[in-house]
C-alpha cells in the first residue's frame, strides 16, 4: 500500500511539472508572436513625437492616445484604392486558382490513369520551387501579354504560387473520401462532371475552405510580385503601396505604416477567426492520402 501510495504521489509530481512546463512553454509563444502587432497597436496610437522620442518608454503610450495617423491613412492617401485592387486581385485569384486545383486534383485523385501518382507528386514538388526562380519567366509571360503595371497582372501570376499546394491538399481530401460513393454514383447513371458537383464538393467543403484560406493568403500578403509588376498608384496592392506611399527617402511615417500595416492584415485575422476549424480540420484530412 505504501509503495503505491509513494507510486501515485511521484506521478501526481511529474504531472504537477509537466503542466507547468506546458504553461511556461505556452507563456513564451505567446509573448514572442503576440509581441509584434501589441508594439504596432501601441505605435499606431501615439503621436509622431512621442514615436520619435528617443528617450521615451516605447511600450506605453504616455502623451495620450490619437487616431490621427488613421484618419490621415484613410483620407489622405491611396489606400482605400489599395485595398480596393487588393480585394479584386485576391477574388479572382482565388477563383482562378479553386477552379485550377478543385478538377486537377478530382482527376488525379478519382480518375484513376497511368502516371497519375507521379503526376500528383510532381504538382506538389512544383510549389517547392523559390519565387525568385520563376521571377523572370514570369516577367516575360506578363510583359508579353502587356500586363506590366496592371493589377491583373497579379491574377495571372498568383494562381501558380497558389495552385500546386490547393491541389495536393485537395488530392489528399478527395482521395480520402470512400470509394463506394462512387460506385454508388455510377449505379445511378451519374456521370463525372455530376459526382464532383452533386457528391465530392459538398463532402469535401472543409478542404476546399482550407486551401481557399491558403490561396486567399497568397494572394494577399505577397509582396515580391506586386513590387517588380506594379508602379502606378491606381495600380498598387496593399502590400507595396502603404510602403511606398510612407516611406519617402529615408523618412519613415512609423505611426502611418504601423496603421496601414494593422488595416492590411485585418481581413485575413478575420477570416483565420472565423473558419480555422475548418482550415485545421481541411488539412488534416488532406495530408493523408488513402
Amino acid at each position: 500500500m505504501i509503495s503505491k501510495a509513494l507510486e501515485f504521489s511521484d506521478v501526481k509530481v511529474k504531472r504537477k511539472w509537466a503542466l507547468v512546463g506546458a504553461y511556461a512553454a505556452l507563456t513564451m509563444f505567446i509573448i514572442f508572436f503576440l509581441f509584434p502587432p501589441f508594439y504596432m497597436i501601441l505605435t499606431s496610437l501615439k503621436t509622431n513625437a512621442e514615436i520619435s522620442n528617443m528617450k521615451g518608454f516605447p511600450f506605453i503610450i504616455q502623451q495620450g492616445i490619437t487616431f490621427k495617423h488613421y484618419i490621415d491613412l484613410l483620407t489622405k492617401t491611396p489606400f482605400l484604392t489599395f485595398f480596393k485592387n487588393t480585394a479584386i486581385v485576391t477574388f479572382f485569384s482565388v477563383l482562378v486558382s479553386m477552379a485550377i486545383s478543385i478538377l486537377a486534383a478530382y482527376s488525379l485523385a478519382r480518375m484513376r490513369f497511368l502516371g497519375s501518382g507521379i503526376l500528383a507528386t510532381g504538382v506538389f514538388l512544383t510549389y517547392l520551387v523559390p519565387e525568385t526562380l520563376l521571377f523572370i519567366p514570369l516577367f516575360k509571360v506578363i510583359g508579353a501579354l502587356g500586363l506590366l503595371n496592371s493589377k491583373w497582372s497579379l491574377v495571372v501570376v498568383f494562381p501558380t504560387l497558389a495552385v500546386p499546394f490547393c491541389t495536393w491538399i485537395m488530392i489528399g481530401y478527395f482521395a480520402s473520401i470512400p470509394k463506394e460513393l462512387d460506385e454508388a454514383a455510377i449505379v445511378d447513371g451519374a456521370n463525372w462532371y455530376q459526382m464532383l458537383f452533386q457528391i465530392f464538393i459538398p463532402v469535401a467543403m472543409p478542404g476546399i475552405i482550407a486551401a481557399t484560406i491558403f490561396a486567399f493568403t497568397i494572394s494577399w500578403a505577397n509582396f515580391l510580385y506586386p513590387l517588380a509588376f506594379l508602379y502606378s498608384n491606381d495600380q498598387l496592392v496593399l502590400t507595396v503601396g502603404v510602403i511606398s506611399t510612407l516611406i519617402r527617402g529615408d523618412v519613415m511615417h512609423w505611426g502611418g505604416l504601423m496603421a496601414g500595416a494593422l488595416l492590411a492584415a485585418a481581413p485575413p485575422v478575420i477570416i483565420y477567426a472565423f473558419l480555422m476549424d475548418y482550415y485545421i480540420s481541411g488539412l488534416t484530412a488532406g495530408s493523408v492520402k488513402s
